[in-house]
């Protein structure tokens, strides 16, 4: 197996092993709270600004779209889709973070919306940590680490391929000079 092979079979188990670990801790989290939370009031542990508080969310953040819960499981296909794509190319361990951390995340909260009350592409998520602001759960954590990590690998300039845009260049202008000695 080539080099550049063995990077990205790397980088595509980073990726899966992370989304993985998310969607596992996401679910056993959601059941914990489901048991412990459900119907009680909210927990304090920092006072007003952190703490655990029992919701169901059938629309994205802050409750906006409740009435159009499918359409985010539509969403959530999509972006399965454009993650699924982009792994193809994958071989940088920034990019592997990133994309693993927004799969499990995604697929933390598509499982909420198909297989949750009321019904098929209908559930509503279950959000519990209480951020003062908004309530969330570990899947919109790792989707917020997943924004922040893709960020920072993007202005460092480093691609899917873990090449920065530097390195891109010089191939550039290497594989130029060979079409023109030719």
């Amino acid at each position: 197996m080539s080099p550049a092979r063995t990077t990205r079979s790397r980088a595509v188990l980073v990726l899966a092993a992370i989304a993985v670990v998310v969607v596992v801790a996401d679910q056993a989290s959601k059941a914990c709270a489901i048991a412990l939370l459900e119907g009680r009031p909210r927990i304090a542990v920092l006072g007003d600004l952190a703490g655990f508080a029992f919701l169901r969310n059938p629309g994205a953040a802050f409750g906006l779209g409740a009435g159009s819960t499918w359409v985010f499981g539509l969403i959530a296909l999509a972006v399965l889709a454009v993650i699924l794509v982009a792994s193809r190319r994958l071989a940088s361990p920034a990019w592997a973070v990133g994309l693993g951390l927004l799969l499990g995340g995604l697929l933390g909260n598509l499982a909420d919306r198909v297989f949750r009350r009321p019904g098929f592409f209908r559930g509503a998520v279950v959000d519990f940590i209480d951020l003062h602001f908004f309530v969330c759960n570990v899947a919109d954590i790792a989707i917020t680490a997943a924004a922040c990590t893709i960020v920072l690998a993007t202005v460092r300039g480093v691609g899917l391929d873990g090449r920065t845009e530097a390195e891109r260049a010089a191939a550039g202008r290497g594989a130029e000079r060979q079409e023109a000695a030719l």
